[in-house]
């Protein structure tokens, strides 16, 4: 599940062009649903693309990091390329190179292929979804018309998390994973045919694609990744994984020069300057890492531990999403009488003691005494942070600038929770191959000749043995999030120091940027 809705600056008192509003709103939001939906649809049928393609469970996590890289990593380049080209262009660019992507996906045969056509879905969707609000605001006047807009906008992008949940499970039980990325190909053609119906093409604005930027930032994060994943899989000797960490450290530090010195960078370095909004993206990032591990490992746990079915699996995940929903309302209607920073505190311990909660698992848990109440716990503390961090990342922002902030917001966001899952899963391989050496004595002697032979094919043990192992492996990773969470704490208590006369500025409510997917 991804929690990122992508914000685009709003110009003010921008003119209303004419046409049919309405129905230009219902295309906007069906990309915005599609693009949320391919978040949580995907991670319930994980563990169906992982018996089918033969994915080792490292190898699993790129099927999310793939796409969650390429999508966070060109997101800012997205938004500038529908200023200069034009919005409209753009957005519908984007849309069949998503649904074109989708289709690679579906009918992908190898690894290998899943993990391309992934990258190509998150390459499409970060050049379609920045012009997505872009276009609300060259559609509807300024005041409550746009603002109603915005509310049916963001609705559907609160909703569309858990549509997937619900749609991934129906699809992979009743039909086949492959369904997962087949339903996006009627709904993307039906998009890119009715845009330039019903939506107008904006104005270009002049300016430079930062191509060098966006593509040593992008391939830096995804080097780092690849390092991290590597070392669980090959350990940390392996000459491919320092190669990794070497060229990511070399590319992640030509991106911070390229930007120090473009005219027209596609990260605003300055943006870094106040203390609120680093913190902002320091706390949003470190819990994304710990939501993004979360997700992908209790997915695997109960359909692989507890047997659930995938519409079970996605049942299972509901109450998260209701408790995340409730909490960012609760957070919008009581920031401007208490203020960001004890709901940035209060929200961070709140998902801490979550997945605290969650590293007691193991094979005799059950759904309902040891997962169900650490979801809500994680749910409710990371609904309080969503709505309030994104105001945070836009006080004290030039109007004008407030795109590229809230944007940034959701760049560190995909990109953190990438990077969190990376390093969750290098720590989950070595726990569970420890637990793997530990438990081989108990099964080389308990087992029958079918269990050795399944050991034999697949490299793994089988139930119950193999339980044992996935869930030790899990409990372990969980204290990797943790600490990440508790990074998100500590930076919440000692450098948030936003006041409620920042937010009053904004006009004290929740604004567009929050969302929940």
């Amino acid at each position: 599940m991804t929690t990122s809705q992508l914000s685009a600056p709003v110009r003010a008192g921008e003119a209303r062009r004419p046409g049919r509003p309405g129905a230009a709103l219902a295309v906007i939001a069906a990309l915005q649903l599609m693009v949320v939906l391919d978040t949580t649809i995907v991670n319930i049928a994980l563990p169906h693309i992982q018996g089918t393609l033969d994915f080792t469970t490292a190898q699993l996590s790129w099927v999310v990091n793939a796409y969650t890289l390429t999508f966070g990593g060109l997101l800012l380049l997205g938004g500038r390329i529908g200023d200069i080209l034009g919005r409209r262009r753009v957005f519908v660019s984007g849309v069949l190179l998503f649904t074109f992507a989708s289709l690679l996906c579906g009918i992908a045969q190898e690894p290998w292929q899943m993990l391309a056509a992934r990258a190509l879905q998150g390459v499409g969707g970060a050049i379609a979804s920045p012009t997505a609000l872009a276009l609300i605001t060259s559609t509807f006047a300024e005041g409550p018309e746009r603002n109603r807009a915005f509310g049916i906008f963001a609705a559907v992008s609160a909703s569309g998390g858990a549509i997937g949940l619900l749609a991934g499970g129906m699809l992979t039980e009743w039909l086949d994973w492959r369904w997962v990325f087949y339903v996006n190909l009627p709904i993307g053609v039906l998009i890119a045919v009715l845009a330039p119906v019903f939506i107008n093409e904006s104005d270009r604005s002049s300016g430079r694609f930062d191509l060098t930027g966006a593509l040593t930032s992008t391939v830096g994060m995804a080097s780092l990744v690849y390092g991290f994943i590597r070392a669980s899989e090959e350990g940390w000797s392996d000459s491919l994984t320092l190669l990794a960490f070497a060229a990511a450290a070399t590319l992640l530090s030509t991106f911070v020069l390229v930007e120090r010195r473009a005219r027209e960078p596609i990260t605003p370095l300055r943006m870094f300057a106040d203390r609120n909004r680093s913190g902002t993206y320091v706390i949003m990032m470190s819990l994304s890492a710990g939501m993004f591990g979360m997700f992908f490992f209790i997915v695997l746990f109960v359909q692989n531990v507890l047997d659930y079915s995938p519409i079970g699996a996605g049942l299972a995940f509901l109450p998260i999403t209701v408790m995340i929903v409730i909490a960012a309302g609760l957070s919008s209607r009581m920031l401007p009488t208490i203020g960001p920073k004890p709901f940035l505190v209060t929200g961070s311990v709140i998902t801490g003691a979550g997945i605290t909660w969650l590293t007691a698992i193991n094979p005799d848990s059950s759904y309902a005494g040891g997962i169900l109440g650490p979801m809500l716990l994680f749910g409710f503390g990371m609904g309080l942070v969503f709505v309030t961090a994104t105001l945070t990342a836009v006080s004290g922002v030039a109007a004008h600038e407030s795109g590229a902030a809230s944007s940034l917001l959701n760049a560190t966001q995909m990109v953190g929770g990438s990077l969190g899952l990376s390093i969750l899963m290098t720590v989950f391989s070595s726990a569970s191959k420890d637990e793997a050496q530990r438990q081989m004595p108990s099964f080389l002697a308990e087992s029958g000749p079918a269990q050795k032979a399944a050991l034999e094919k697949t490299g793994e043990l089988p139930a119950p043995w193999g339980h044992q192992v996935l869930a030790e492996g899990i409990s372990t990773a969980l204290w990797a999030g943790v600490a990440l969470v508790a990074l998100a704490v500590l930076t919440a208590l000692f450098v948030i120091r936003v006041r409620k006369s920042d937010l009053q500025a904004l006009g004290g409510g929740a604004g567009p940027g929050a969302h929940v997917g």
